[in-house]
């Protein structure tokens, strides 16, 4: 099996973050590969030592991304593409998975995997957008993968701990649930590898694909702590029934 994990590299959870505008100050914080996605190269590994194949850690961004891809590279991906793009950042999910999927169009994968989400923007449309441009099964929020003859069997995990098993065909594009696996460590053995294999760059111009934002990000900001206390008042029927309807018209809860 061919598989290939699109990674995202994003600032890492403890990073003193400070926002300009409509996005963060990258200059003096520390990046890591999404969380998300680490869960769909750990399931990606596993299928490979399963089943045979090739695992490729494809990922978009400016230079510093390489770091996210060799990470992948020494916990066991074969090799790596690198879609060379400063602006990354800037792009809409739309944008970002058309240049994806031209640069998977290529590669014949046998299943491709997503995170569910990123951890910046947490979106959760990459996967679903690249399945629809390249015409491919899709399914989400995997939490069990088994390979059969040309096709899968898939666990999905739906709301109030349920779940629903489906068949797919082969290829096909899954986003990953986060806990589907236990992540494992880069060995210093992957490590030293990892210095051994390709990575692939290619220049986003090179792809010919337009990057005409269908949405963008107006602002971000931190959210105002408030605090209000409401006192009900009346009968004890009365304040029950106030209390009935704060919760299902303000607050929303039932």
């Amino acid at each position: 099996m061919k598989i290939i994990v699109c990674i995202k590299q994003v600032p890492a959870k403890d990073a003193p973050l400070s926002i300009t505008g409509n996005w963060i100050k990258e200059s003096d914080i520390g990046f890591e590969m999404n969380e998300p996605d680490s869960y769909a190269l750990e399931e990606a590994l596993r299928l490979k030592e399963k089943h045979g194949g090739e695992v490729l850690a494809i990922s978009m961004g400016p230079e510093r991304v390489k770091q996210t891809i060799k990470e992948a590279l020494a916990k066991g991906a074969d090799r790596g593409i690198h879609i060379s793009d400063d602006q990354f950042a800037q792009l809409d999910p739309l944008s970002s998975a058309r240049m994806l999927a031209e640069a998977l169009r290529k590669e014949n994968a046998d299943l491709i995997l997503t995170g569910l989400q990123s951890d910046d923007h947490g979106f959760g449309q990459t996967g679903v957008l690249v399945a629809s441009l390249l015409d491919l099964p899709h399914a989400t929020i995997i939490m069990q993968i088994e390979v059969q003859e040309k096709k899968m069997r898939l666990k999905r995990e739906l709301e109030a701990g349920w779940f629903q098993h489906i068949e797919c065909p082969l290829p096909a594009v899954l986003s990953i649930q986060s806990g589907i696996n236990k992540v494992r460590y880069a060995t210093l053995k992957g490590i030293m590898a990892a210095k051994k294999k390709e990575i692939a760059s290619i220049n986003r111009e090179s792809l010919g694909v337009k990057s005409e934002a269908t949405q963008k990000i107006e602002k971000i900001y931190v959210p105002t702590k408030t605090k209000k206390t409401e006192f009900l008042t009346g009968t004890p029927a009365e304040m029950a029934t106030k209390l009935v309807e704060k919760l299902r018209f303000d607050a929303r809860v039932i």
